[in-house]
């Protein structure tokens, strides 16, 4: 029987990946899947496992205080080596653009192991930005056996690299799989109650009709200058809005910490609280007014719940939300963020045009494409679900 190792290491990877991974076990007759994680992020990432129910048959515990990515890097190509070699998979399948994405894939191609890269294509063509995902993505495709590219866009990336086109297959973004199958979850009246109560007993905040923005980040390559701006312009739009409610789960990360603190730790209109776990996340943007955020899976998310995004990068690797009209990339520059923030505020008609459940990323149904593609074109088997 065919076996395919799914290998992951952090909480957007878990997210996009837990589709894949329920879908796979519907077709246990015909192959053998198995999860490896790497622990890259260690809390966050067992909440996603928790949530949506996976148990990982390999855990590297490969987490270290203080981190760099030489120490992720090197421990994680070797503690895979050996995974690798006692479970001898067909096709190790991969997510996106992590440490951990790149260095299951060298140690797949090291072995000669046929690699399968989900949401393939991405690219800001800056190697810099973001830093290290855009190498990562980059080398996780050089490597690639098969390509499932989200989007038209990403599919075109590759041809122009030169990949075979008999290779890549548009599938959606499993992102989306994995909302929807959360918000689904999230219907329930008691739900929203206990979620209302939750954010009034923990962090003193009454989720009442006043506007809240949702503002998350984290990126490497701002930190220093570019968090300490954006860290500016959240605050002059807080001391613009007295009526106005920011929420913002600050990433554990010390360079996010200590800026974001420091610059907006005494404004009363702003909520700076610990990480949120998936599912909480999930039902605030459905509870948000506009979404501020420097993820990229939020970009792919956003636009199905029909919220405006404006992303604090200075590029873009999914640029598809940006020409639907449903982002719009505002950098670092403090000035820039708190005066495109205004004009959402302000302008009820560009607010609409911004809202609309318009998601060029995807349908919820990627990841059965992506285990219907693996199953005919790799192991030539015949789904029957």
């Amino acid at each position: 029987m065919h076996k395919i190792l799914i290998v992951f290491g952090t909480r957007p990877e878990a997210i996009k990946m837990a589709p894949v991974v329920h879908e796979l076990k519907k077709y246990s007759k015909l192959v053998v899947s198995r999860v490896c994680v790497t622990g890259q992020h260690r809390e966050m990432l067992d909440q996603v496992l928790n949530l949506f129910e996976i148990e990982p048959d390999y855990d590297l515990h490969a987490m270290r205080e203080n981190q760099t990515l030489f120490d992720i890097t090197v421990e994680g190509l070797r503690k895979l080596e050996d995974v690798l070699r006692k479970e001898k998979p067909d096709i190790i399948l991969v997510q996106g653009d992590t440490t951990t994405t790149f260095i299951a894939s060298l140690a797949a191609y090291y072995l000669k192991i046929r690699i399968g890269h989900v949401e393939a294509g991405l690219r800001t063509k800056d190697k810099f930005n973001p830093f290290p995902e855009e190498i990562n993505r980059r080398l996780a495709d050089c490597l690639a056996d098969l390509y499932f590219a989200p989007t038209v866009r990403a599919k075109d990336n590759l041809l122009r690299e030169g990949i075979d086109k008999e290779r890549i297959f548009v599938t959606g973004n499993t992102v989306v799989d994995a909302l929807l199958m959360t918000v689904e979850r999230q219907k329930d009246e008691r739900i929203q109650r206990k979620f209302e109560k939750k954010f009034l007993s923990d962090y003193g905040i009454s989720l009442d009709n006043r506007k809240l923005i949702l503002v998350t980040g984290h990126r490497r390559e701002s930190f220093g200058k570019g968090f300490e701006d954006i860290c500016k312009g959240l605050k002059k739009i807080a001391q613009s809005n007295n009526g106005l409610q920011i929420i913002y789960p600050v990433h554990l990360n010390p360079n996010v910490q200590k800026p974001v603190r420091r610059i907006l730790g005494e404004l009363g209109n702003i909520y700076l609280i610990e990480p949120l776990d998936y599912f909480s996340f999930v039902w605030l943007m459905n509870k948000s007014y506009l979404i501020l955020t420097d993820s990229g899976g939020i970009q792919e998310e956003a636009p199905s719940l029909g919220k405006p995004v404006l992303v604090m990068r200075k590029t873009t690797e999914r640029p598809e939300g940006i020409e639907a009209g449903v982002a719009k990339l505002v950098g670092t520059d403090n000035e820039r963020i708190f005066s495109e923030t205004m004009r959402l505020l302000a302008n009820e008609r560009l607010y609409k045009s911004m809202s609309k459940r318009l998601n060029p990323y995807g349908d919820g149904h990627a990841a059965k494409r992506i285990v219907k593609i693996i199953l005919e074109k790799l192991l030539n088997a015949q789904p029957t679900n």
